[in-house]
């Protein structure tokens, strides 16, 4: 690589993005006249299973195991390769145009959320659940919450981006941020070698937050990355991230909105319990 000057005003150069250039620009609003569909629950939510849209569609399945019926939803699948997120009906419900995004039309007028530690938060608030009530173990699972959209971008938006999708290979990019991912593993794993989870012995929002990215990471599932992190030297995250795997709750939350990987862990969209066992897209696939 040449010695890149900075000039004295940046000027958008559209051919410079990457695999990404179609869908990243400097502006915000819509680029096209688009209204969302709408499913028959009161909860909808506009998403796509990155980590991100992972944390929500957890959730929800796992407030639907504990028996809260009106935690009942339809998940639509947005395409964010090809800008359905600047359609002008996800911009009036996330006018940041990342997902996911949800809206609650259980009251007389919609309630939007977007991102996603907000839709956590306001999920468990309005269920009760998974969020302590008690000042200070509340104070500590927020914590972990907050940590988790703090840090994440140096994971994704850094380390992820400049290792897997940058159209060249940066040492000193990747270098810097695998630096800071590694950190990052290693605050989690001192933590949880003191803590069954991260909010203390109960399972919340904060591990429901974190997992999709640190357990995806040491689990081998993002980046390709796990054998060049050492992921294995995080003995505790390890242990956290596989007890988590194995709950029923976020292997459902894991296929919604999926679009890669095993065709029977795709659920393109879900708008009851019962697409797990017939709208997978091997059995849409074969016929079924």
């Amino acid at each position: 690589m040449t010695d890149y000057t900075p000039p004295a005003v940046w000027q958008w150069n559209k051919e410079s993005g990457g695999q990404f250039a179609s869908i990243n620009r400097p502006i915000a609003g819509p680029t096209h006249d688009k209204e969302l569909p709408v499913g028959v629950h009161p909860l909808q939510l506009y998403s796509l299973a990155t980590p991100n849209g992972q944390k929500v569609t957890i959730l929800l399945e796992e407030l639907l195991a504990l028996g809260h019926a009106g935690a009942e939803y339809d998940a639509w699948l947005i395409r964010i390769g090809q800008g359905e997120q600047f359609g002008s009906g996800f911009v009036a419900v996330n006018p940041n145009s990342k997902i996911p995004a949800l809206l609650d039309r259980s009251g007389p007028t919609p309630v939007r959320v977007f991102e996603s530690g907000a839709i956590l938060v306001y999920l468990a608030e309005k269920f009760g659940a998974f969020l302590p009530t008690d000042p200070a173990r509340r104070a500590e699972v927020l914590s972990w919450l907050f940590w988790q959209m703090g840090s994440a971008p140096y994971l994704g938006g850094g380390f992820g981006h400049f290792y897997a999708y940058a159209p060249t290979k940066i040492e000193y990019a990747i270098d810097r941020f695998a630096m800071e991912a590694k950190r990052q593993l290693d605050v989690l794993d001192r933590h949880l070698g003191e803590s069954e989870y991260l909010g203390g012995a109960d399972y919340t929002v904060a591990d429901i937050a974190v997992w999709p990215w640190y357990g995806g990471l040491v689990r081998g599932q993002l980046y390709g990355a796990a054998e060049f992190l050492s992921v294995g030297e995080y003995r505790n995250v390890l242990r956290w991230a596989e007890a988590i795997a194995q709950r029923p709750a976020v292997k459902r939350g894991r296929m919604v909105n999926r679009v890669n990987g095993d065709p029977s862990e795709q659920l393109h969209e879900r708008h009851d319990a019962a697409d797990f066992e017939t709208r997978t897209q091997d059995k849409i696939g074969s016929g079924q």
